[in-house]
């Protein structure tokens, strides 16, 4: 974030974005005292200085003085903007969630589906596992809630907030592919090692990025249906995958792509997306 509004992130956060954010409100704010907050919900915190401004996973958690916290969670369409007294925003007012005005700063929380006030900051993220950034990571632990998760696949493993949170679907495509992994092998096919390897190679991706600016980042398959695997040439392809419908880009020659393994192939209830964007089965208008 900066004091021209942008926000730390695009509107699809992953656990770095949250960091990112973080960082930012940190930087800006931590430390200040509230002099106005809306909606009414969060008139409590006027008066309160801000102690801490925590990420977990995709959640971020602001620690108030006189033991009271601000949950907020940003999904698909959150994010947390910063603004001089007096400038304009970026959004309109009706899409704010958060509105907490400090000196000379006011900090704007646009279309989070999650924001409450809480007493115990850690209960909205107590059933999450243990977040890929932090040092030391608890890969043991992440490695134990894999093998009594039910997610069916590689790909909505990874997506498993109750496993390990931070990964989003950015990332997911991301490991698979350094690791040369095919999204729809299910979760048991792996053996431990290559668990660990996988959850790290995730790691090490978004660790990089949290020190590279969003519209610097470069994907190998992410965002590039149609376009060359940077392996191998092969075009990159895009599937939906799981109940949500995820989209997920994998290169079909270096990942594989075992279409009778799938659960997801089109005559399945699943829905396949052709390299040019197009559903399969549909027709060109």
């Amino acid at each position: 974030m900066s004091s021209s509004g942008r926000s730390a992130g695009p509107c699809l956060p992953e656990g770095d974005t949250i960091w990112r954010t973080a960082a930012a409100l940190r930087q800006r704010i931590g430390g200040k005292v509230v002099s106005d907050a809306r909606p009414h919900a969060l008139a409590r915190l006027r008066g309160r200085r801000l102690e801490s401004v925590e990420p977990t996973g995709k959640h971020l958690v602001m620690q108030f003085e006189g033991g009271l916290a601000l949950h907020s969670h940003m999904r698909m369409t959150g994010s947390w903007h910063l603004y001089r007294t007096g400038e304009r925003w970026r959004q309109p007012e009706r899409r704010a969630t958060a509105v907490l005005t400090f000196d000379e700063v006011v900090a704007v929380c646009f279309a989070a589906p999650v924001m409450e006030l809480v007493v115990d900051a850690g209960r909205p993220v107590a059933h999450l596992g243990p977040d890929i950034l932090v040092d030391p990571f608890e890969l043991d632990e992440v490695i134990r809630r894999a093998r009594h998760s039910e997610a069916p696949t590689l790909g909505e493993l990874l997506l498993e907030q109750r496993v390990c949170a931070g990964i989003g679907n950015i990332y997911k495509c991301e490991a698979l592919w350094a690791l040369r992994l095919d999204a729809w092998m299910p979760s048991a096919n792996l053996d431990d090692e290559r668990l660990r390897h996988l959850y790290l190679a995730a790691r090490d991706l978004m660790r990089r990025n949290l020190l590279t600016p969003i519209a610097r980042q470069r994907h190998a398959v992410h965002g590039r249906s149609g376009r060359p695997c940077p392996r191998c040439g092969t075009p990159i392809r895009i599937r939906a995958q799981g109940q949500q419908a995820r989209l997920t880009y994998f290169c079909p020659r270096c990942q594989g792509e075992h279409l009778s393994a799938h659960p997801d192939r089109p005559q399945q209830g699943g829905r396949e997306i052709f390299s040019n964007g197009r559903r399969s089965g549909s027709r060109r208008r």
